[in-house]
């Protein structure tokens, strides 16, 4: 729909544009044209807090991994733990699936990299120009064997 498409790109600027003119600079036209190449209603959950509008939760259920594709609450919804329980709600029916949850994560933005560690994730590899991206995943690492 139009209005969660125009919502979900104000939603962008208002929980993510400090990381992204931290990075890129924020040029309007140019995420306008990124957010409508990208934006994926099919994927895409409006989540709602007292029947308001306060986030969005992008998953693609893929064959061996649920990638969790966006998650991004309103600054004014922040810090209630609405994304630690939809995280963890995906945590629980990737294990039900019988595999992990993997993301990415800019590097800079280290309040959502916490977060993620607190939720059970570890690194996976850094990726993107200059290495902006953190790959992260639920599985668990290999132990290293000693021989």
């Amino acid at each position: 729909m139009p209005a969660d498409s125009e919502f979900c790109f104000a939603l962008h600027r208002a929980a993510m544009g400090s990381y992204v003119e931290q990075i890129w600079g924020w040029d309007g036209a140019i995420q306008r044209v990124h957010h409508e190449r990208t934006f994926d209603p099919e994927r895409t959950q409006i989540i709602m807090v007292d029947g308001r509008d306060a986030g969005l939760l992008s998953v693609e259920r893929r064959p061996a991994e649920t990638y969790l594709g966006r998650i991004e609450i309103h600054p004014d919804y922040q810090g209630q733990g609405i994304g630690s329980r939809l995280i963890q709600d995906l945590l629980d029916e990737a294990v039900r699936r019988g595999h992990p949850v993997t993301l990415d994560v800019l590097a800079i933005n280290q309040q959502a990299h916490a977060l993620y560690r607190r939720l059970g994730f570890h690194d996976v590899a850094r990726h993107g120009e200059n290495n902006i991206k953190i790959r992260m995943s639920s599985a668990r690492p290999r132990e290293e064997r000693t021989t």
